[in-house]
């Protein structure tokens, strides 16, 4: 079962996910130091046990890694849910409680999502699970998107953020924060 990141675990996603590309500790951390103080060999730390829990790959590059998310923020959030879900003995009790909770704008994203996602046949068992912890050897790429073909016709025209293809379900995120207006990525040189 996922569990939540821990409060640096997700400064430190929040920030790859964000920037959207392969990073090194020193770009983390000196992000990281424009809110807080922390030792490089923290994040050093934080970003290998990352690894090593199956939330990030890395390429050596030199004689330091850059790091990369193995699955998106949202995957993260849906890995969440489910799990969290799966915890209530009934299933239906608990949808009718959350979407009871939603907001207008939720339940317009909702809909939108529900238009995305085409109907499982009827007898189909519910998508499994991710694992807990993948495999620390190595982390598992993210799969290839389905060709145009292979998908059927084109969805209906949603919100950008519902028409977001989830990704692989791997490790989950919690809630996004806004980052601080003043937040700048970090060179790419």
């Amino acid at each position: 079962m996922p569990r939540r990141l821990g409060d640096l675990e997700d400064a430190v996603m929040t920030r790859i996910w964000t920037w959207n590309r392969p990073v090194t500790v020193r770009e983390v951390l000196d992000d990281l130091l424009l809110e807080r103080d922390i030792a490089y060999t923290t994040v050093m730390t934080v970003m290998d046990k990352l690894h090593q829990k199956g939330w990030l790959r890395r390429e050596r590059e030199g004689r330091a890694f850059r790091y990369a998310p193995v699955a998106t923020r949202e995957a993260y959030t849906a890995a969440l849910m489910r799990d969290a879900w799966a915890t209530s003995e009934n299933r239906a009790a608990a949808l009718v409680h959350f979407i009871g909770s939603m907001s207008a704008e939720e339940l317009d994203a909702l809909r939108d999502a529900l238009r995305v996602v085409p109907p499982a046949p009827p007898d189909s068992p519910a998508p499994p699970s991710p694992p807990a912890t993948p495999s620390p050897q190595e982390s598992p790429s993210p799969p290839e998107p389905p060709s145009p073909a292979a998908t059927g016709p084109a969805a209906p025209e949603v919100a950008p953020e519902a028409a977001e293809a989830p990704e692989a379900l791997e490790p989950p995120e919690p809630p996004e924060a806004a980052p601080p207006a003043d937040r700048r990525p970090p060179p790419t040189g």
